[in-house]
Formats: structure tokens, C-alpha cells, sequence
């Protein structure tokens, strides 16, 4: 039968999903609206499915207050085009929300409130692999503050025992530009540190210098990178003559925690080769 142009508009409104796809749909399902809508769930599926084994680096981190308590997530995707497709934003933001109303709940238990389903059709739709990759929250009953870069690829949450909002937000926007690896030097995990001072160590082993002169360079070393990676032994970035720490001690304020997230950290990226991409897709 033949398919009106009506017919495919109200089906891509109804599932947000592509021309082709809703118009094969209707002609499947003989022109039933409801038929067509239920394979596509099916189908839509089995597409995201195939895409989800695809590298998904970019995308955006949203942050939301709800009442004293801050929320953060990250959505992926695989190119920065998507990542500012409007579809993708709102799915990103509606995400957000979600989690800030539902913040006792995990991941997995998140996807279930719906957001698989969305997840599902903006893959159909955008034909990228799309990932709800984490969320985290402030600490309960703490002084909060928060910082999401102007490009929404980087954004921190900071916990705070004293001090104020305003402070937070200042230690929250420094620890995104500086990426510390734990609030002090007693925090970072000390297979990292043994790892450094071997490295140190074998830079000095062809100095030339006394054992006990070798030893005081390499715990100077090390001591310059713990001050280095750690939040309250760096440099303030608004007044680079004031440590964190000390900004802290004049507040009567103690770092609980801090979370930072950088879109696509940790991800390792799939060289796609394709011409291979291409016939995949016209294959179907």
C-alpha cells in the first residue's frame, strides 16, 4: 500500500526516529500506525545494540542543583557533532534531571526509569553509539559547590565541612583547571608513590652524586610531586601566592571530597576504519 507523507511525519514525531526507518516501518506493518511503532522499538534495539561495541569518547557533563544537594553526569558519544546536536543535549539534560529526582537509586536502576528506551531511539536516530557512562552527587549535609566549564567537557562537584557556597565554588573551579589526583598527599594511593620514587630513582642513578645526596634528590622529588597532584597542597589558581590548604584554614573549612569528571577520561578510542563504516551502514 502506499504510505503518506502525514503518516511518516506522525510516526517520526511519536518515536523520534529516522525517515527511511519510519517509512519501512509503515510499509511492514501495512500502514498501522501502532504495528509500525512496536516493531521500531524492536528494531531500534537491535540497532543500538550493534552500535554499543563502538568507541565513545566525546559527548557532555551536565550539573544540576536539587535544593543544597548537587548533582553530575556524563554522556557519551562518539563524535562532537553529536555532542551538540540538539537531541543529544536534551537527552543529556532529561538524564540530569532524572538522576537528581531518582539520586538514591544506581546507574543501572537509573536506566530503567526510561532512559534505556531514550537511549535507544536517539541511537536510531543519530546512528552513533551513545552511553549513560556515570553519575555522582554531593556529600550529604555538606557545604556544596560545583563548576561545569563553558563547554560542558568538564565539571566538578566539591564537598566542603565549613566555609561557604562561594568557596566551593572557587575549589571546585580550581580542581577542574588542575586535575588533582586526591584532596592531600595522604590520600594518593602509595603504589603510585613507590612507583614515582623509582623513577626518580633511576633518573639519579648516573649523577655522580653520594648515596645520601642521591637519596635526599629523590624524596625531594617525590615531595614536589605529591605537593604537585594534590588539591590542598597546590597553588590557588585565583591567587597563585595563597595554597589551597591555606584558603582553607582561613575559612575554618576541611575538603570532604571532591569528583571530577573530563568527557571521555579513561576511554580508550577505536580507529575506525571507514571506508568499512560506510558499507556496514548501506548494509544495514
Amino acid at each position: 500500500m502506499t504510505i503518506s507523507a502525514a503518516q511518516v511525519k506522525e510516526l517520526r514525531e511519536k518515536t523520534g526516529l529516522g525517515l527511511m526507518d519510519c517509512k519501512k516501518a509503515l510499509e511492514e506493518a501495512n500502514g498501522n500506525i501502532d504495528l509500525a511503532i512496536e516493531e521500531l522499538r524492536k528494531t531500534s534495539g537491535v540497532k543500538a545494540s550493534k552500535k554499543s561495541g563502538r568507541s565513545a569518547a566525546d559527548g557532555l557533563i551536565g550539573i544540576m542543583d536539587n535544593g543544597p544537594d548537587r548533582f553530575m553526569t556524563e554522556v557519551n558519544c562518539e563524535t562532537d557533532f553529536v555532542a551538540r546536536d540538539e537531541s543529544f543535549v536534551q537527552f543529556t539534560e532529561e538524564t540530569l534531571k532524572t538522576y537528581a529526582n531518582n539520586s538514591e537509586k544506581n546507574l543501572e536502576q537509573l536506566l530503567e526509569e526510561g532512559i534505556e528506551a531514550n537511549r535507544e531511539k536517539l541511537v536510531q536516530k543519530l546512528g552513533e553509539n551513545i552511553v549513560v557512562r556515570r553519575v555522582a552527587r554531593t556529600v550529604d549535609s555538606a557545604v556544596t559547590g560545583s563548576y561545569l566549564h563553558s563547554n560542558k567537557k568538564i565539571g566538578c562537584l566539591v564537598s566542603l565541612e565549613g566555609g561557604g557556597e562561594s568557596l566551593a565554588n572557587d575549589i571546585a573551579m580550581h580542581a577542574a583547571a588542575t586535575d588533582p589526583m586526591a584532596v592531600s598527599p595522604d590520600d594518593i594511593p602509595k603504589d603510585i608513590v613507590d612507583k614515582e620514587r623509582e623513577i626518580f630513582k633511576a633518573q639519579s642513578e648516573d649523577s655522580g652524586k653520594p648515596p645520601e645526596i642521591v637519596e635526599k634528590m629523590i624524596e625531594g622529588k617525590v615531595s614536589k610531586f605529591l605537593s604537585e597532584v594534590s588539591l590542598t597542597e597546590q597553588d590557588f589558581v585565583k591567587d597563585p601566592n595563597q595554597k589551597i590548604s591555606k584558603l582553607l584554614k582561613d575559612n575554618n573549612a576541611h575538603i570532604l571530597n571532591f569528583i571530577r569528571y573530563e568527557v571521555g577520561e579513561g576511554i580508550e578510542v577505536e580507529k575506525v576504519d571507514f571506508a568499512s563504516e560506510v558499507m556496514s551502514q548501506i548494509e544495514g
